[in-house]
């Protein structure tokens, strides 16, 4: 019996054998996707070209005026390195193998970045502040910019999902991650000889842990965690549909408020009996609809005199997450498909109104993550002829549909790590921009650990590039939510402080924006300061340029009888506040018992005294330590924010 079961494993392997023979001696020859035209290569670093091809054809790489040669091995895989070259351009590349050819055209050689995060990474510039001016000024064809797609695997693959490299024109830019491209702007303002790429490796929503390999996460047996994580996705995802049927049991995958293609939830006299309030602007993940994805409808009202019925009315919806299609009295006025982060600003005409109440009804249709109607407060407007009507209110609220989307999968660990990461090692670059941690500032346990993760991830990164310890960047969390009292205590502000430890690595830098977030939206729209500040940190580290690159941090703290005095790093050329009457905010202060009440502070000999008379004997100091430290405003004279920071 042993016997017959060796010869059928025999069979079996020798199948196999001939399959994979076959299927690779029909294979084609490739490069990497990251080698097409219009790409920029790294300056002063080995240049590794790789691909696939025939097995054992041979191989040849042409490229300023040499010719460099290989062969493909057993699985067709093939790999050529260039030496080291300074930057310039343009050049061409001629790839051969047997008879096939591949040109790849007007390649320059510079400084290669990786920007990676989350979405406030993947924010494209057309949706930032002042884009159109900003955009219809491009003229630098030095900076592009290449797209990795979203994309995952439970294995790390060598070959990207896709992407192609753009030239910084106005025809193209607005679809540049905006903090990339402003960094880019910024640094080519002062060497300009020096070309940028930008490598936009990244997904709205991740968490850290997807951005690791199963080795540094400590995962001895990948298959095995990913088949869990896989089940656990699936029991969270019967749960939210069982609690889901609750409150409206007739859900399938099929729209309900849409029948023979006719939006019959769209129309005018339409029974509400059974819809339910729900706030907009708000995603509904924060409403008790977490892990839905699919299609929902939003139903309200607004009265129009007889004057304002006669003319166009503008209607802004702030941002919708994912598509919105936008009926008004039973007519369709509009609509914007899979764009999460464009305004949504509609010109409705007079033949659409009536005069008294008129109908809104927005269907939203979500793909994955968050999803709604969502935004500041003042986006969500109708604007008559004499008047603005808010629409930030209760709306009715009615699931159309369900769907089964890759939802969770930018929260599980290595999945993007695997096919939008490894795929990119062997490309040399010259840094990493990063700005990710608002999915991990979910809990006091998350936000503390992302200390361990973060400094890991940039170790293992750079282990993984074998160039040294190349420049990290990363942008801390922005000022976000409502303000809070001081005795609340903050899961954002024990997250920057996660992300502040990191700097102990050598060659890091950090760009504080608690200036520059906004309470209602986490996708703050000021990315030209955010890239600016990131500049800094890479003049200062790589160029070597005498700036100060960081706001002022904390150094010490002494005790004085019921005051505390605080020193600074990176004062600069001194301490300042923005407060006009020179006070200085954002400050807390606590005894032994450690509740933190808030303080008073002055600038002194570019030092800061902090005291409350109703705290006599102060130990302990905080910093824009909240949420939302709205209110802090110390700054050194350059114009750069002191990073939050706590004593105890």
């Amino acid at each position: 019996m042993k016997n017959i079961l060796k010869i059928k494993a025999l069979r079996s392997y020798l199948v196999l054998v001939i399959l994979v023979v076959n299927t690779s001696a029909f294979s084609q020859f490739t490069v990497s996707k990251l080698y097409n035209n219009h790409m920029v290569i790294q300056q002063n670093e080995i240049i590794n070209v790789w691909g696939t091809a025939n097995l054992n054809t041979s191989v040849s790489v042409q490229f300023n005026n040499k010719t460099y040669k290989t062969k493909a091995n057993y699985k067709g895989d093939w790999l050529v390195s260039l030496p080291k070259m300074k930057p310039g351009g343009p050049f061409k590349m001629i790839l051969k193998s047997g008879k096939e050819i591949i040109l790849i055209d007007d390649i320059l050689i510079g400084d290669v970045w990786i920007c990676s995060g989350q979405s406030n990474m993947e924010w494209p510039l057309s949706q930032t502040e002042n884009a159109s001016l900003e955009i219809a000024q491009v003229s630098d064809t030095n900076i592009r910019h290449f797209k990795v797609p979203i994309s995952y695997a439970e294995k790390p693959e060598n070959t990207l999902a896709g992407g192609i490299w753009e030239v910084a024109s106005p025809t193209t830019v607005g679809n540049f991650t905006a903090v990339g491209y402003y960094f880019a702007k910024n640094l080519r303002a002062t060497n300009n000889q020096v070309p940028i790429g930008l490598i936009n490796t990244s997904w709205g929503g991740s968490r850290i842990e997807p951005w690791m390999n199963a080795k540094t996460l400590n995962i001895d047996n990948p298959e095995v965690y990913l088949k869990e994580a896989q089940r656990e996705q699936n029991a969270g995802f019967e749960t939210m549909l069982s609690n889901l049927k609750k409150q409206f049991p007739y859900l399938t995958k099929e729209d309900a408020g849409t029948v023979n293609n006719e939006p019959i939830w769209a129309v005018t006299n339409l029974d509400e009996s059974d819809w339910i309030a729900i706030n907009v602007p708000d995603l509904w993940e924060n409403q008790g609809f977490e892990g839905f994805d699919g299609i929902a409808w939003y139903r309200t009202s607004f009265e129009l005199t007889a004057e304002q019925a006669k003319n166009s009315i503008t209607l802004s919806l702030g941002m919708v997450d994912d598509s919105d299609y936008v009926w008004i009295n039973g007519q369709k006025v509009g609509e914007t498909v899979q764009q999460y982060s464009a305004k949504r600003i509609y010109t409705i005409d007079s033949n659409f109104l009536v005069e008294g109440q008129n109908t809104l009804t927005v269907k939203v249709h979500d793909l994955s993550g968050g999803g709604g109607i969502y935004g500041a407060n003042n986006e969500l407007f109708i604007k008559t002829v004499n008047n603005q009507i808010s629409l930030a209110k209760k709306w009715k609220f009615k699931v159309g549909s369900y769907t089964r989307s890759m939802v969770g999968v930018n929260q599980v660990a290595m999945m993007l790590y695997n096919k939008m990461i490894y795929p990119l090692v062997n490309y040399p670059i010259k840094g990493v921009i990063w700005y990710q941690g608002e999915s991990n500032a979910n809990s006091t346990e998350e936000a503390v650990k992302y200390s361990e993760l973060f400094q890991a991830m940039i170790t293992q990164w750079r282990q993984e590039w074998n160039i040294g310890d190349f420049p990290f960047l990363w942008v801390q969390l922005a000022n976000f939510m409502q303000p809070q009292e001081p005795s609340v205590e903050s899961n954002w502000a024990l997250l920057r402080a996660s992300q502040s430890s990191a700097l102990k690595l050598p060659n890091t830098a950090e760009a504080v924006i608690i200036d520059i977030g906004n309470a209602d939206d986490i996708h703050p729209k000021n990315k030209k300061d955010v890239g600016y500040r990131l500049s800094l940190g890479a003049r200062k580290i790589i160029y070597k340029e005498p700036i100060v690159y960081s706001g002022p941090t904390y150094k010490s703290q002494e005790i004085l009888e019921d005051k505390i005095i605080l020193s600074f790093n990176t004062v600069g050329s001194g301490l300042k506040t923005t407060d006009k009457y020179n006070y200085v905010k954002g400050f807390t202060i606590a005894g032994a018992d450690k509740k933190f009440v808030w303080a008073q502070a002055t600038i002194k000999n570019n030092q800061v005294i902090v005291w409350n008379t109703e705290v006599k004997k102060p130990l302990y100091v905080r910093y824009a330590w909240a949420d939302n430290p709205d209110d802090a405003n110390l700054y050194n004279k350059e114009g750069l924010p002191a990073s939050p920071f706590k004593t105890d």
